[in-house]
């Protein structure tokens, strides 16, 4: 996936910025002032407690991120032989505002001086801007949380603001630009004068362009991942957060329009629940990292957020997402949530997967049928194949994936889905779909699926219409299902917490194969997976339960 067709593909999508401001970043060094710190600025309202994540602070210098545990004094700030991601969560600070923090307050106290000492400004993981944007907000939220933060603190923050200025993330853009201007709002608001004056002024008119543009007007966040809509709808929260408790220092039409942006988000992220209470894996998206879902909608009530309700699916019922192509099907005892969205936004797909057209199904409250998840950022074989369409809920065509994801965080040819019909009937709800993702395929075939539930099933139909192509629809199941045969082309999933569902093939050609579930970083769990070849480009597989 080297070739200059697979750069083409990847390239032309892109914005201009995202061309001119990688060679500015590159070229571009920007100057470090240490000139002393703005004074801070007295808070004029009230800071409510945030969400926070478990801790990963194990003792006063040993880290566990992403299931993986490390001593600082072993490795320092910045070894190489760690995975970036991992250096990149030592240099957060998340765990200044974790579960239980005030009880670890000397250790906090001991790390943030030594981080002054051992990173020296401008050099290492530790000072690229998107860490930089996230330690800011966390150094400044643990003093609200009722901290005094060191003087070497106060005045490294200072330094990081001014370079963070400098180091703008625009040839990214995204999430990174979007905890750019978080950081400089947040520093904005500790600090007083006319340089941080500057700081929020920035740091707002970046948002301004920002939310609407990465808030979809169904609420959901362009990237099109459930981890990425879940940090979003923090870092949204966050902000009103700290405009209310520097009351009066944001114009009061923009924390208005945050709430109400909030309360979509909020909105979105419920639909997107299954009943066990955490988001589907669509996309790169893993538990653990961002606060639970839970947390999040409690949260937003100690800031007043209103939310409507997602209504309890006594009868069958659908909820539609347009904007950001997601649907949920929900009965008593049965939610699916459909993925027909395009790969996107267009400019930025690298935290996209080549899953269009799956989907996830949850039976008496209990995950059956999932996506492959994401256990790594790293480049490599793994990263690779948990982007692709086998390790998805969906169609695979000529063992090729539906969009040509390569090279970690690229997309060359992508998939677009295309005449999406729902039909509410009498006591069923179908939901049909095609995508051209294979069309650069001899024939141009398509991918149509349809799924129908009714009160006691789920009928999905996969046909692939054009030229002459092996095709495998896949259905990856949660590990802790018991998968047994029943006889041919039927299958008996027994759950872990009672009841059962059977699996019926009624047209095409299958088997159970092995399969993987990534459901955090660093933790990758074996399971199985029906796989139904079609037969002359169509197969009906149907999950049925009492």
């Amino acid at each position: 996936m080297t070739s200059l067709a697979c750069y083409w593909h990847t390239l032309r999508y892109l914005r201009p910025v995202q061309f001119y401001g990688r060679l500015w970043f590159r070229l571009y060094k920007p100057r470090l002032s240490q000139q002393p710190a703005p004074p801070l600025r007295s808070l004029s309202g009230h800071w409510v407690l945030p969400a926070a994540r478990q801790s990963s602070l194990v003792d006063s210098a040993t880290f566990c991120f992403l299931n993986e545990t490390h001593n600082l004094d072993d490795i320092g700030w910045d070894n190489a032989a760690v995975e970036k991601l991992w250096r990149y969560n030592l240099h957060y600070f998340d765990d200044l505002n974790a579960s239980s923090a005030p009880l670890r307050c000397d250790w906090h106290f001991l790390l943030l001086t030594r981080w002054v000492k051992e990173n020296l400004p401008g050099k290492g993981s530790g000072w690229e801007p998107y860490p930089v944007s996230v330690r800011i907000v966390n150094w400044v939220k643990w003093v609200l949380a009722g901290n005094e933060l060191p003087l070497e603190c106060v005045q490294s923050l200072a330094v990081q603001v001014r370079w963070l200025e400098q180091r703008l993330e625009v040839h990214l853009l995204g999430n990174h630009l979007f905890a750019n201007a978080k950081a400089l709002i947040f520093a904005g608001l500790f600090f007083k004068g006319a340089e941080a004056d500057g700081w929020l002024k920035k740091g707002l008119r970046i948002l301004s362009r920002e939310v609407p543009e990465q808030v979809s007007a169904d609420g959901g966040h362009f990237e099109r991942s459930t981890m990425y809509h879940a940090l979003a709808l923090e870092d949204i929260l966050d902000l009103i957060n700290a405009a209310q408790a520097w009351s009066g220092s944001i114009d009061a039409g923009v924390l208005a329009g945050w709430c109400g942006v909030a309360g979509r988000m909020l909105l979105w992220m419920k639909g997107m629940l299954h009943p066990d209470g955490q988001f589907a894996l669509f996309n790169d998206a893993a538990f653990g990292i961002a606060p639970e879902p839970s947390l999040l909608l409690d949260y937003a009530a100690r800031l007043a957020i209103r939310c409507s309700h997602l209504k309890s699916a006594e009868a069958l019922m659908v909820s539609h997402w347009p904007e950001s192509g997601y649907i949920r099907l929900a009965s008593s005892k049965a939610v699916a949530l459909l993925d027909v969205a395009p790969v996107g936004p267009n400019y930025l797909p690298g935290h996209a997967h080549a899953d269009t057209l799956s989907f996830e199904l949850s039976l008496f409250g209990q995950r059956v049928v999932v996506n492959g998840g994401t256990s790594c950022y790293g480049a490599g074989t793994v990263r690779q194949r948990e982007r692709e369409t086998l390790s998805h809920s969906t169609v695979e065509v000529d063992a090729l994936s539906s969009s040509e994801v390569w090279s970690t965080f690229r997309v060359a040819r992508r998939a677009f889905p295309f005449g999406l019909q729902i039909i509410q009937g009498d006591g069923t709800l179908s939901v049909s779909c095609s995508h051209n993702g294979y069309t650069r395929l001899a024939g141009k075939p398509v991918h149509h699926r349809e799924w129908i539930m009714d009160a006691k099933s789920v009928f999905v139909s996969d046909r692939v219409a054009g030229g002459t192509h092996s095709a495998v629809a896949r259905f990856i199941f949660h590990p802790l299902l018991q998968v047994s045969v029943l006889e041919k082309n039927l299958w008996s999933l027994v759950f872990p917490l009672g009841g059962s569902v059977r699996v019926s093939v009624l047209s095409g050609l299958a088997e159970i194969e092995p399969s993987h579930y990534a459901p955090e970083f660093g933790r990758v769990l074996p399971t199985q997976c029906l796989a139904v070849s079609l037969v002359n480009g169509q197969a009906v597989t149907q999950f049925i339960w009492d």
